[in-house]
C-alpha cells in the first residue's frame, strides 16, 4: 500500500492550467475533458486547517484527464519537469498499459509536459513515450532529453487558451492515418 505524504502542492500549477484549458474547450463546444480524482484514503488530518497531511491510495490511478474531443475518446495524464531531462520514473507501468488499452479501444492517449524553466508545454503521443520506455527496458537511459523531442510537437502560445493542445492532437491523429 504506497503512502502519500503531502510535498506541496507538486503539479497543481499545470493542473490549473489545464483545468481553465478544459472550461474553455468546453465553452467553445470543442471537448468535454474531466479531471480524474485519485483515490485516497486519509489517515491524519491537522484539526486546525482540517487539511489531509497523511494518506494512502487505494488503488493505483490511470491518468489524470479523459473525455471526449470532437466524437473522440482521449486520456492524458499531466507532469511536470524542471530541467531538460524527463525521468521516465514518473510515469509508472500501469499507466502505460491503461493508456495502450485505452488505445486498443480507438481513443487516443498522451502526456501533456510542462517543462517549467523553459515555460514550455510539449505532447508526448503514447508511441513516441513507448519509444523511450522500451529504450529503458532494454538497459538504456531511463529518461529523455527535451532535445530528443520532436519540435512539432511542443505547443505555441495562442491567445486565450493556458495550454493550446488541440493542434498537437490534430497533428497525432494526422499521423495516424
Amino acid at each position: 500500500m504506497a503512502t502519500w505524504n503531502s510535498r506541496g502542492l507538486r503539479g497543481s500549477t499545470l493542473e490549473e492550467l489545464l483545468n481553465r484549458t478544459n472550461e474553455k474547450y468546453l465553452e467553445n463546444g470543442l471537448a468535454l475533458i474531466q479531471k480524474i480524482p485519485t483515490p485516497i484514503t486519509p489517515i491524519a488530518i491537522d484539526k486546525e486547517s482540517r487539511h489531509i497531511t497523511l494518506a494512502y491510495f487505494d488503488q493505483k490511478s490511470t491518468v489524470d484527464y479523459i473525455g471526449a474531443i470532437q466524437g473522440i475518446p482521449v486520456c492524458f495524464d499531466a507532469k511536470e519537469c524542471s530541467t531538460d531531462t524527463f525521468p521516465l520514473a514518473n510515469i509508472h507501468e500501469h499507466q502505460v498499459a491503461f493508456m495502450e488499452n485505452f488505445e486498443r479501444q480507438q481513443g487516443i492517449a498522451f502526456i501533456l509536459i510542462s517543462f517549467t524553466h523553459r515555460n514550455q508545454f510539449y505532447y508526448l503521443r503514447l508511441s513516441e513515450l513507448k519509444k523511450f520506455w522500451e529504450r529503458a527496458e532494454n538497459g538504456g537511459r531511463k529518461s529523455f532529453r527535451y532535445e530528443e523531442l520532436e519540435p512539432e510537437y511542443f505547443l505555441p502560445q495562442v491567445s486565450g487558451v493556458l495550454v493550446p493542445y488541440l493542434d498537437a492532437l490534430q497533428k497525432d491523429l494526422a499521423a495516424r492515418d
